[in-house]
C-alpha cells in the first residue's frame, strides 16, 4: 500500500504557513481543519493553508507538496491512531470512537490519492464554491526523457488544469521580513 509523506523542496513552507510540517511526516488532505471557519474570510497564512496545504499529522503543520511512499499495514494503523488522537484532543471529536472513524476515513482518502507510482509528488488546490469545499490534486512526475529528476526538472502535470490564482512567494517573503 502507499500513503502520503510531506516533502520540502525549499524553505517556502516555513514562511507561507503559520506552522510548516516537517519533511517526512505522514500526511492527509487536512481540509477538515477548516470545518469551523468561513473560507471566504480567511486571509494570509490561514488562506494559504486552506488553498494549498496538506496536513502533516504529527506536527499539524502544513506542506505544499506530498510524496507517495510505500507503507506497511502497521504504519497505516499507527497513522490512524495518531490522527484519531489529534482529532480528539485538538479538533474536539466528541468520542474516541468518532475520532477513530474520522481518522480512518481521512487516511483512506489519502490512500486513494496514491494510485500513481511511488515517489510521485502531489499538490492540492482547494476552493470554496457554492457552499462546499472543492479539492483538486495534481501529480508531478519526471518527464520520460529526463535522466535524473532534479528539484526543478519535473514539469509534467496530471490532473485538473492549473489553478487560476497564483501565490507570489517573493511578496510573501518580503512582508514576512518587515
Amino acid at each position: 500500500m502507499k500513503l502520503l509523506r510531506t516533502i520540502r523542496l525549499d524553505a517556502s513552507d516555513t514562511f507561507v504557513f503559520d506552522a510548516a510540517a516537517e519533511p517526512g511526516e505522514w500526511a492527509v488532505s487536512g481540509a477538515f481543519a477548516f470545518w469551523d471557519k468561513d473560507p471566504a474570510t480567511l486571509d494570509g497564512k490561514a488562506r494559504a493553508a486552506f488553498r494549498s496545504g496538506f496536513l502533516g499529522v504529527n506536527s499539524l503543520g502544513w506542506s505544499t507538496l506530498v510524496q507517495t511512499v510505500e507503507a506497511t499495514e502497521t504504519e497505516r494503523t499507527v497513522l490512524v491512531d495518531l490522527l484519531a488522537e489529534k482529532l480528539a484532543r485538538r479538533f474536539g471529536a466528541p468520542t474516541m470512537g468518532a475520532a477513530r472513524a474520522a481518522a480512518e476515513e481521512e487516511v483512506a482518502f489519502a490512500e486513494s490519492l496514491c494510485t500513481v507510482p511511488p515517489d510521485s509528488v502531489i499538490a492540492v488546490h482547494r476552493t470554496y464554491e457554492n457552499g462546499a469545499v472543492r479539492e483538486s490534486f495534481r501529480t508531478l512526475r519526471p518527464r520520460e526523457a529526463s535522466k535524473s529528476a532534479g528539484v526543478f526538472s519535473f514539469l509534467e502535470v496530471e490532473g485538473e488544469d492549473e489553478p487560476g490564482e497564483r501565490i507570489d512567494l517573493t511578496a510573501l517573503a518580503e512582508r514576512e521580513r518587515k
